[in-house]
């Protein structure tokens, strides 16, 4: 049977059209153009509600995409939101205060915030979760222990990389620095964290997690000039929130173990 010249100009449309958006690296519209085409015959749809959908494909594709590539770079340790955090069994948590940094208005004033309490309150919870909600808002975000950043940033002097290692923790629209005060820091350690807290300072924001009262931060970090310059870059444009309640981690695995408990008894009966 003989194909018309009308089938074959179609059919080379479509190749074309396909080309050209694979050539555009529109990949997943291109993916797509044959559901699409389908779909639009099936339902009658104009040709601008076909074209919609097509590119609306390619959109949601590339945010998935966008999305991914930010949480990586994110390095998020626990996949925690907001509503993962029991406020109920935190009585010491501001529960307004945490619904409105979780707005993300915070970030649009370069603003930072501070969770200071004991080990175990749920603060690394919290400013992961505020991490999470920036990262899905679009902004860059990064996480890193205290500990860690001082390490990297010692290695960076020896290896002559000090500005690279400044510029890096200078990009992130959001810094998470986790467990301040846990673990001793190095010499040179308070003086590198000052320098990336410096360079922040009024142009991005730096959520700070630490289990050091701020009245006693010159003794623990053993130089108060340090610490005082710190404080005073932190607390000009920030949030403070102080969490002195019961260890809700502890809760957490007195309940599973409780469960586990249960589950034995249970078997056992």
């Amino acid at each position: 049977m003989s194909t018309s010249p009308m089938q074959v100009s179609e059919a080379r449309r479509f190749q074309q059209l396909r080309g050209h958006l694979s050539y555009l690296k529109l990949n997943d519209a291109a993916e797509a153009l044959n559901r699409v085409l389908d779909q639009a015959r099936t339902e009658r749809m104009s040709l601008t509600a076909a074209l919609e959908r097509l590119l609306e494909i390619e959109v949601e594709a590339t945010e998935a995409r966008r999305l991914a590539a930010r949480e990586r770079f994110a390095c998020l340790p626990e996949p925690w939101t907001l509503s993962d955090f029991d406020f109920a069994a935190q009585p010491g948590v501001d529960e307004k205060l945490i619904r409105d940094l979780a707005t993300l208005r915070f970030l649009d004033d370069a603003s930072n915030v501070l969770f200071v309490g004991p080990p175990g309150v749920g603060k690394t919870m919290l400013s992961v979760a505020l991490g999470r909600a920036a990262v899905e808002a679009g902004n860059r975000v990064y996480f890193t222990t205290a500990a860690d950043l001082a390490a990297r940033c010692h290695k960076a002097a020896l290896e002559g990389r000090w500005k690279t290692c400044m510029n890096f923790f200078a990009g992130p629209k959001l810094l998470i620095i986790d467990e301040l005060g846990y673990l001793p820091l190095p010499e040179d350690g308070a003086s590198a964290l000052f320098q990336v807290i410096n360079q922040r300072y009024l142009k991005s924001s730096t959520i700070l997690t630490t289990n050091v009262g701020i009245a006693d931060w010159a003794t623990a970090f053993g130089d108060a000039t340090v610490a005082a310059a710190m404080l005073d870059r932190l607390l000009h444009r920030a949030a403070v929130a102080g969490i002195d309640g019961p260890s809700y981690r502890l809760r957490g695995h007195r309940n599973q173990a409780e469960t586990l408990r249960a589950g034995v008894n249970a078997r056992v009966s």
